[in-house]
């Protein structure tokens, strides 16, 4: 029986080191996320050039609607860890919140005369949630080519207003994901994909058979098999009766029983990203929202009547 734990969770069939095209693309290939980190500052030159890749991602228009609060600071740092849960956060030489920003170009359509509803608009929030987590890809990429490890954090989503209060984010500003990185002292092994056969799709979609979709997932998680216990048992059933019944929950729980272990998707949705609980607070989501600047989920409404100006 394999217990599933978070640094093996996606296992892993190769080491470091394979044949590739060229360095980008070995960089690609062989990044995992990294969350133990020397006690060693990130030398300015080389911070200067791997937010210069954010600076130069591709946006829509060339915009640029996000931000990257850039933490530096122990006590900070300490302070987000402890928000996520993640004490290492704390430990990294940097950590970099990234925003979505539309306050910056409406100040600069103020300052220009020009008309302005970029927060009221989803068109918008969507293509510059794009641009924030590209740019932030940007950066990953280019934090391990300058021989950094890095991990995404994405639950900041869980603590949206300590994060505005903690980055003095003003109205139209929206953190989205949070990036630890500094010089690792280890770098685990790449982890396991579906593969390219799966994920990528010829001129249409095609759906996989049962086989190949069980197939493909039993390949990518292998042995990820998690001990049976009364209590687990007990909380993937109630999981699993308020949100498909009774008669669902029967039909998991025996499934369980007779296989033996909890399977991986059964962990991940029955005991990890529960799925009795992701779906609450969807309207707090849209207050905090709100809150901070944003609303384009409600209907647009002139103030004033069209006509010749």
């Amino acid at each position: 029986m394999t217990n599933n734990c978070a640094g093996d969770r996606h296992g892993s069939d190769r080491e470091r080191g394979g044949k590739y095209p060229n360095e980008t693309i070995r960089l690609l290939h062989e990044r995992s996320s990294c969350r133990s980190f020397h006690d060693r500052k990130i030398e300015p030159e080389v911070l200067r050039a791997i937010l210069e890749a954010g600076d130069h991602a591709p946006t829509g228009g060339n915009l640029q609607p996000y931000s990257i609060i850039k933490i530096e600071n122990k006590a900070t740092s300490r302070k987000l860890g402890d928000l996520c849960e993640q004490a290492f956060i704390g430990e990294a030489p940097v950590n970099l919140v990234f925003c979505i920003d539309w306050q910056r170009s409406r100040r600069w359509a103020e300052l220009e005369n020009a008309p302005y509803s970029a927060t009221k608009s989803f068109r918008h929030f969507w293509i510059s949630f794009q641009d924030t987590i590209i740019a932030a890809q940007n950066i990953c990429t280019a934090a391990d080519a300058m021989g950094l490890g890095s991990v995404y954090i994405g639950t900041v989503i869980d603590q949206l207003e300590a994060f505005r209060d903690i980055c003095g984010l003003p109205k139209g500003v929206f953190p989205v994901v949070l990036l630890t990185m500094g010089y690792p002292k280890a770098r685990p092994k790449p982890k396991r994909k579906l593969g390219v056969p799966v994920i990528v799709h010829d001129e249409k979609y095609r759906e996989l058979s049962d086989e190949e979709l069980r197939a493909a997932f039993s390949a990518k998680y292998r042995s990820n098999r998690m001990e049976i216990t009364d209590e687990r048992l007990e909380r993937i059933a109630t999981v699993c009766r308020r949100v498909h019944g009774e008669e669902f929950a029967r039909r998991c729980i025996d499934s369980i029983k007779q296989a033996g272990y909890i399977n991986q998707v059964q962990r991940y949705f029955g005991l990890h990203y529960v799925a009795d609980e992701m779906p609450e607070g969807n309207e707090d989501y849209l207050r905090l929202m709100e809150e901070f600047g944003f609303d384009w989920f409600k209907k647009f409404d002139s103030q004033f009547d069209s006509g010749d100006v």
